[in-house]
């Protein structure tokens, strides 16, 4: 599988859910046990990698801003969730954060920001299929602390100058 099948895969199935990330993680299950297990884990292998890339301090900050906070597991769900916003969104977001402000339309956060089930699609489809546990990807170990010069995440100021865009789009009217 290459990227493209990836994030068309991706694609299709928050297109079906309607954007809701459990739904999209129900019908990206039933699309991976139509593939090969090799096929599975090639999925497996590119979600992972594009998990670990999203392991950044700036990433974090953009969800604390739309998240209204974000812990460790919030934040790892919240990676989660953008890789099944799709490639426009997830390479724009590494991009430039604040874009999400641009990228995203409408943000509830009940459903949207938490993508854990998409976090376990392919783990789920490749035991479906073999009766098996995923096996090691072979891939890097993920870094131990995100990348990126650390800051006060929960310092409004310093978010509002970091992240206009969300701030004034997620936060900016709340007060």
């Amino acid at each position: 599988m290459d990227e493209a099948e990836f994030w068309e895969l991706v694609d299709a199935a928050r297109e079906e859910a309607g954007g809701d990330p459990e739904e999209q993680a129900d019908l990206l299950v039933e699309r991976l046990v139509q593939l090969d297990p090799e096929s599975v884990l090639d999925f497996a292998r590119h979600f992972e990698s594009r998990y670990d890339r999203a392991f950044r301090r700036d990433l974090w900050g953009a969800a604390w801003v739309l998240l209204d906070g974000a812990d460790d597991d919030a934040f790892d769900r919240f990676r989660c969730w953008l890789i099944g916003q799709g490639r426009e969104v997830f390479e724009g977001a590494l991009h430039d954060p604040d874009a999400l402000a641009d990228l995203l339309g409408d943000f509830d956060e009940e459903i949207d920001g938490d993508g854990e089930e998409l976090g376990y699609a392919a783990d789920e489809a490749y035991e479906r299929l073999t009766g098996l546990v995923t096996p090691d990807l072979g891939l890097p170990a993920p870094p131990p602390e995100p990348e990126g010069e650390p800051f006060d995440l929960e310092d409004d100021d310093a978010l509002a100058e970091r992240f206009p865009r969300l701030w004034d789009r997620f936060v900016g009217g709340e007060e």
